[in-house]
């Protein structure tokens, strides 16, 4: 017999929870015209963390610093916290995994939010956990529910992300306080805050690492325009930081990226310039749908969620039709949610071809194309 994976791993589906663009041009052998469909950060990266990139590229041959050294550093000065109270990986989703793997055992239950971040569930699903699911009401993610859930059955860990992907909605601060003191001490609450950037002041809680069962997220990925350098981080108590070190790859984050991310972060106007240009793209994204009588649900993020004024089915037409007219987009798919198409923010002339292209693929799914 060859050898075989675990039954845990030969029993998970052949699945991802994201097919790439690119498999989509692969597959079709057409470029896509505008890419407005994986979040990224199309309005592209700071001056400052391309030099770094370019200075850093001479010394490819050198493994990184395993231990993140200099831009813990660097983001325990912007946080006001402690360099070990804070975790450097792989993008948030690499955290997520990490995360899983150290505070869920097999058949633990985990609490999330259905339809929220799939790679969560990918995770979960991976290291043998138990998924639990908590509605969205009126868009968002039900905080109430999802401590409620937390405590009906005992989780391991409670997952929420504000503001949120994919609906774009958020809670402030003072919401989010009154979730955390209801989620039990024993229960993990992981924070990912994404789009913490591009979020309205008051949405993101104090930096505060005293609470011993809070673990936040954050990334270069979105609006510091890094996200094919995979890096984030994490902060939290450092007795929640403290396990990642022995599970962890410790040479998981490249050098470029390490460097990218500290010049970065020292290059304020750029990223309030950029803020800036999200918020105006989104309003841009929110009035082509309104002239094609979508609506536009309210975002912090930088994309924006299309109502689309049907069910899933109808949405799902829509977005085949811009597929089909070299329009990356994607869409939730839980019930409730799947009524409508999320639309990156990018650049003027991919907005310009979602807004040529839209009217006619609304007429397509309606039968009428």
């Amino acid at each position: 017999m060859p050898p075989r994976p675990t039954p845990l791993v030969a029993a998970l589906p052949a699945t991802i929870p994201f097919v790439a663009p690119e498999r989509t041009e692969r597959d079709t052998g057409r470029p896509f015209l505008a890419r407005l469909g994986a979040n990224e950060g199309n309005l592209g990266a700071s001056p400052a963390a391309m030099t770094a990139i370019q200075a850093a590229s001479g010394d490819a041959w050198r493994y990184c610093d395993p231990e993140c050294w200099a831009l813990r550093e660097r983001l325990a000065m912007e946080l006001g916290t402690k360099m070990d109270e804070i975790v450097v990986g792989p993008g948030i989703d690499g955290l997520l995994g990490l995360i899983v793997r150290i505070f869920a055992g097999a058949g633990a239950p985990v609490v999330t939010s259905l339809g929220a971040y799939p790679t969560f569930n990918f995770h979960v699903a991976g290291h043998g956990a138990k998924l639990v699911t908590v509605p969205y009401r009126d868009d968002h993610e039900d905080l109430e529910a999802l401590a409620a859930a937390a405590r009906n059955a005992a989780a391991a860990i409670v997952y929420v992300s504000n503001p949120d992907n994919p609906m774009g909605t958020w809670w402030d601060a003072a919401a989010l306080g009154r979730f955390f003191d209801a989620v039990p001490e024993d229960t993990l609450i992981v924070l990912d805050e994404a789009y913490g950037e591009t979020a309205p002041e008051g949405t993101l809680p104090p930096a505060d690492t005293s609470r011993p069962n809070l673990l936040r997220l954050r990334t270069f990925s979105k609006a510091y325009g890094l996200a094919g350098l995979r890096c984030g981080y994490g902060f939290g108590h450092r007795d929640l930081i403290a396990p990642f070190d022995k599970v962890r790859d410790h040479f998981g984050v490249n050098l470029l990226a390490q460097r990218a991310a500290r010049a970065a972060l020292d290059d304020r106007l750029w990223l309030a310039e950029t803020v800036g240009q999200i918020a105006a793209a989104r309003e841009t994204i929110a009035a082509i749908g309104r002239d094609n009588r979508l609506v536009p649900i309210a975002s912090a993020t930088n994309f924006v969620a299309l109502d689309c004024g049907g069910d899933g089915v109808f949405a799902m037409d829509v977005l085949k039709a811009l597929m089909a007219a070299r329009i990356f987009v994607r869409k939730p798919m839980a019930p409730g949610l799947d009524r409508c198409i999320r639309v990156s923010v990018g650049r003027a002339e991919e907005l310009e071809a979602f807004a040529a292209a839209l009217p006619a693929a609304l007429e397509t799914a309606r039968g009428t194309g």
